[in-house]
């Protein structure tokens, strides 16, 4: 029996992923002014295994769209109003869960993005998300951390609370059901 590679969608799963993409593509052009949806679905069409992240990103409830084409390449972040629900209830990182002596999660935020074939965002790109849109007002997301504080045992996270945006810190251990993570993906 041949291997088959599991990170590809089949033609049906395909043609619905594509079919919801396309449908927020256009429902939400304020995040993609100047954009073709046709040169975004051909360069889906010429990467499976992007299209096998999206796919992850849309079942555990990102709702992924394209905020930005940068360097030839559009980007995704998931736009969800709030904190993505199959992504909720986990540690930061796989060292933080397993400084925890009991109550461990399922899982950890880094090491979910890495199995989605994703990156969480960044301060700077959860700003930027934020600037497109009301996000995380009942949830938060744990965003990148800088390694000196990763160091220190810490983590950040950011919300939208009083129309702004916070970052705040804390053990990377720590785990909420109201949290989850951001993440985005480059096609």
């Amino acid at each position: 029996m041949p291997k088959t590679n599991k990170k590809v969608l089949s033609s049906k799963q395909q043609t619905e992923l594509l079919g919801i993409l396309k449908t927020r593509f256009e429902k939400n052009m304020n995040r993609h002014k100047g954009v073709e949806w046709a040169k975004v679905q051909a360069k889906l069409e010429a990467a499976p295994e992007k299209l096998w992240s999206l796919n992850e990103m849309e079942q555990t409830g990102g709702e992924p769209d394209v905020v930005a084409f940068d360097k030839g390449e559009y980007v995704f972040y998931d736009c969800a109003a709030e904190s993505p629900k199959g992504r909720r209830s986990i540690c930061y990182d796989r060292e933080g869960w397993e400084s925890r002596k009991e109550h461990r999660p399922d899982n950890t935020a880094m090491d979910i993005a890495n199995e989605m074939g994703i990156e969480i965002l960044t301060e700077e790109q959860y700003r930027e998300l934020q600037k497109l849109g009301e996000f995380d007002l009942k949830t938060s997301s744990w965003i990148l951390t800088p390694p000196a504080i990763r160091k220190l045992g810490g983590a950040l996270f950011a919300d939208r609370r009083y129309d702004h945006v916070f970052v705040y810190h804390n053990g990377a251990q720590s785990y909420y059901a109201a949290r989850a993570f951001r993440g985005l993906l480059k096609v």
